[in-house]
């Protein structure tokens, strides 16, 4: 039980540690505390200082001439009863040691204060009889409320630890708006710029910040302007070369050239299509006609298109609702899966297969080859622009890297999901629409 307690409290004080050495507040904190701390230390040894040396000198000749007074008002004999007197009117303690009297107001108090057998012999007088007088400090009027000085003390200080944290949690406010609008413009939102909040060095920073995020959409605007432009005016061309292509005389000569030239322009008009249609997704005012749309008849439909016949394996759960769907671009994510699990499948032991069911409220669509699949650290890269794995850079089966990508932003405009992993084996996409 106790090695348990012990690693807990262990734990517990590596993720202090660990907090604050990545908490930039409670570093202020303690340094403000620590300081405060050091400069109270150095005010009281000052004083403690100044009373141990000029202040002591200084008052000798008063507190003798003061101790002669109370040692004659006692009295010789000394009077028992004028020393209660004494120390019920003046908060000393007094003790008398004599042939006669030994008597003492405090008992043990004046040992435990360095009064030893013989006394301070700036406290201590001896009268003509024989009997030796001491003085020392008695009941002091804030003894009796010590440990409720102490309480307030402590309390005090964690008033100030709390209020120096308060400030200090106030005064770096801007960096939570500084991280919080960073993560917003990396992930593509500059619409709400970080707030101002004060005209400090911070505040600087925080519209230095806002500035260049906003460089940074006019840069990205400006880009894909360009590349919309430059994607329209190449497709007449490139229509009008393709005509020209289809035109030529198939003759068994150039039979082949004819094909080939037909098969890079068909690539060329499917990467253009594919590049405008991903720069219209990625904008975050993507204009979506959505109407209810049968996924399982849209799958259907899809497989009843591919070329060749091509063997799918189908899991379509039946009953699932219609969504609000974009039927031309989910029938684009539909195709662009299919075509990719099919283009890894070959050699493979079984045919892709593609899988419908219900999902929280949604649908959740599955598309899964059994090929090699793909090396783990180059899964969370598949979905990004002009991305392909080594094994893909081959013509035959290789494209521009684009699909994966256009599946992506297919499902996030309509609020979804995609997701990739190693089903092993194979490749298994992950698709969530709601």
């Amino acid at each position: 039980m106790r090695r348990g307690l012990d690693a807990s409290a262990g734990i517990g004080r590596r993720r202090w540690r660990h907090r604050w050495r990545h908490s930039l507040r409670l570093r202020l904190v303690t340094v403000f505390v620590l300081l405060a701390l050091a400069m109270t230390a150095v005010f009281i040894a000052g004083m403690q200082g100044t009373l141990a040396g000029g202040w002591r000198e200084a008052g000798r000749p008063l507190i003798k001439d003061y101790v002669d007074r109370m040692v004659a008002e006692i009295g010789t004999p000394p009077d028992v009863a004028r020393a209660e007197a004494l120390t019920t009117r003046l908060p000393i303690s007094i003790r008398i040691q004599g042939p006669v009297v030994n008597w003492e107001s405090h008992p043990g108090r004046m040992d435990r204060r360095g009064f030893g057998p013989r006394g301070n012999e700036l406290l201590s007088r001896t009268t003509a009889d024989g009997h030796r007088i001491s003085f020392g400090i008695g009941t002091l009027p804030w003894h009796e409320g010590a440990s409720g000085i102490g309480w307030t003390t402590l309390a005090l200080l964690l008033l100030l630890i709390a209020c120096a944290f308060a400030y200090v949690r106030r005064l770096l406010r801007p960096l939570d708006d500084i991280r919080e609008g960073a993560e917003r413009f990396g992930r593509g939102a500059f619409d709400a710029p970080i707030p101002l909040r004060r005209r400090d060095e911070l505040g600087d920073l925080a519209q230095r910040i806002n500035t260049m995020a906003h460089d940074l959409q006019g840069m990205l605007d400006a880009k894909r302007a360009l590349l919309l432009a430059l994607s329209h005016e190449l497709r007449s061309p490139l229509t009008r070369a393709r005509l020209n292509a289809e035109l030529l005389p198939a003759t068994p000569e150039g039979r082949t050239e004819r094909e080939a030239l037909l098969r890079d322009l068909g690539e060329m008009r499917d990467l253009i299509s594919d590049l405008l249609e991903s720069e219209r997704l990625a904008s975050p005012h993507a204009a979506l006609h959505r109407e209810p749309v049968d996924l399982a008849a849209l799958v259907e439909e899809v497989l009843g298109d591919l070329p060749g016949g091509a063997d799918v394996t189908r899991e379509l759960a039946p009953g699932l609702p219609a969504l609000a769907l974009d039927r031309t671009r989910i029938r684009l994510l539909v195709r662009n899966l299919l075509d990719n699990a099919l283009r890894y499948s070959s050699g493979a032991a079984r045919p892709p297969r593609i899988a419908l069911r219900a999902a929280g409220g949604g649908i959740a669509l599955e598309v899964r080859d059994f090929g090699p699949g793909v090396d783990a650290a180059q899964l969370e890269r598949l979905t990004e622009p002009f991305y392909r794995t080594d094994s893909a850079r081959q013509r035959a089966t290789g494209g521009v890297g684009l699909g994966m990508y256009l599946c992506r932003l297919i499902a996030e405009a309509h609020g979804g999901s995609l997701a990739v992993r190693n089903a092993q084996p194979g490749l298994q996409i992950d698709v969530s629409l709601r």
